[in-house]
C-alpha cells in the first residue's frame, strides 16, 4: 500500500498492522482442520482416558492405544502446544483441563462430539462447494443418503451421532432451566427428545411437573432403562412426528428439532403440535438465532453446517421464526436468551 493508497489519517505502521492481522486471520482459518484433526485422532484414540492416573510416555500410550512412537509424539507436542495435553518431561505428557474434556464418560465430555465432527461431518464439509453451487446437501451427494437415513443403516457412526446429541445437550440444559420459568405447566412434551435428559431435569426443578417424552420408536426403546425412577411422571411413546405427535400436554417442546428441517417439513411437525393443542398452550423451541448484520454469531456457522449435513436444514433469524409459528397456527411471543449459545423461542397456539 503506497501513500497515495493509505487512506487520509491512518499511520503507516497502523496499516501495515490490520494488513498483516488480516493476512493471519486467512492463514488461521485456511489451516484450522489441522487443529480439528489432530483433536479428532487424540478422541478416536482415547489418549485422555490413558492419562487418568497420571503421566506416561509416548512409548507406553503408543502401545496402549496402537500407533506409532514417534509419530504419536508428534501428534501431542502439537496439541500440547495449543494447552491441549501438556509435556511434562522428554517424551512424557499429561492431562490439562481441556485434555480432561476428552475423557470417556464424564459429565462434562466431548468426546462424541469431537469425534463426530471429524468423520461424516469433516468429510461433508469437503463437499461445501458443491451444495454452494447446487444448494444439494452435500453429505447425500458423498455418502448416497440422507444423515438420518445413513445413520439408521450404520450402527457404529449413529452411536458417535447419539453420544454427540447428549454432549451438547448436557451443555444447554442447565442453561435453559436457569433462563426460562417452567411454572404452570401442568404437562410438557418433549418433542424428538431422544433419552429423556432434558425432560427429567426439568421435572427435577418442577416437581408438580408431567412429562410426555415422545420420539421415534427405536430412539425411545433405548429409554425405558433412563426413566425407570420417572414412570410416574413421563410418559413414554413412539412415533413419527411427521404424522403426528402425542396429545395430553399443555407445552410442547422442540429441542433442535426445527432445524434440522426446510420451511415446508418444519410446519407439518408444528402443525401437527398444533393439531392436539389448546389456544394459549406453549410452544418452545430451544435453538440458536441468527443475529443481523456483521455480528459474530455461532448460529451463522452452524447454518451452514446444516446446509452441509442435512436437507434443507438451516438456522433462522427471530422474524424467520415469527413468520414460521404464523404459518403453523402460532403467535410468536418472547426470544430468551439463555448462558448458552441457544435460545427460547416461546409462542402459543392462536
Amino acid at each position: 500500500m503506497t501513500d497515495q493508497q493509505r487512506p487520509t489519517g491512518i499511520p503507516r505502521k497502523f496499516a501495515e498492522d490490520v494488513r498483516m492481522d488480516a493476512s493471519l486471520l486467512l492463514r488461521q482459518i485456511t489451516t484450522g482442520y489441522w487443529g480439528s484433526q489432530a483433536l479428532y485422532v487424540a478422541a478416536k484414540l482415547g489418549l485422555a482416558d490413558q492419562l487418568v492416573d497420571g503421566p506416561r510416555s509416548c512409548d507406553d500410550l503408543a502401545i496402549a492405544v496402537g500407533a506409532k512412537a514417534d509419530v504419536l509424539y508428534r501428534l501431542l507436542r502439537a496439541l500440547a502446544s495449543l494447552g491441549i495435553f501438556t509435556e511434562v518431561s522428554d517424551r512424557q505428557f499429561a492431562l490439562t483441563p481441556a485434555a480432561e474434556l476428552l475423557r470417556s464418560g464424564t459429565t462434562e465430555s466431548v468426546r462424541h462430539l469431537v469425534i463426530m465432527f471429524g468423520e461424516e461431518h469433516y468429510v461433508a464439509w469437503g463437499e461445501l462447494l458443491h451444495s454452494v453451487q447446487t444448494g444439494e446437501n452435500a453429505f447425500e451427494h458423498h455418502y448416497g443418503a440422507p444423515v438420518f437415513a445413513y445413520y439408521a443403516q450404520h450402527p457404529a457412526p449413529a452411536a458417535i451421532f447419539n453420544g454427540a446429541m447428549s454432549d451438547i445437550s448436557r451443555q444447554d440444559t442447565a442453561a435453559v432451566i436457569a433462563a426460562y420459568d417452567f411454572q404452570g405447566i401442568r404437562c410438557l412434551v418433549d418433542v424428538g427428545g431422544g433419552h429423556g435428559q432434558l425432560l427429567t431435569q426439568i421435572l427435577a426443578a418442577y416437581p408438580e411437573l408431567t412429562g410426555i417424552l415422545f420420539d421415534q420408536p427405536a430412539v425411545v426403546a433405548g429409554a425405558d432403562s433412563v426413566l425407570a425412577d420417572w414412570s410416574d411422571r413421563i410418559q413414554i411413546s413412539g412415533g413419527d412426528f411427521f404424522e403426528a405427535v402425542p396429545a395430553g400436554g399443555d407445552a410442547y417442546l422442540l429441542k433442535h428439532i426445527i432445524h434440522d428441517w426446510d420451511d415446508a417439513d418444519s410446519r407439518k411437525i408444528l402443525a401437527n403440535c398444533r393439531q392436539v393443542m389448546q389456544p394459549g398452550d406453549r410452544l418452545l423451541l430451544v435453538e440458536q438465532v441468527v443475529q443481523p448484520g456483521n455480528t459474530i454469531n455461532v448460529a451463522k456457522w452452524l447454518d451452514l453446517n446444516m446446509l452441509v449435513m442435512t436437507q434443507g436444514g438451516r438456522e433462522r433469524t427471530q422474524a424467520e421464526f415469527a413468520t414460521l409459528l404464523s404459518e403453523s397456527g402460532f403467535q410468536l411471543k418472547q426470544i430468551h436468551t439463555t448462558a448458552s449459545e441457544v435460545c427460547i423461542i416461546e409462542g402459543y397456539a392462536s
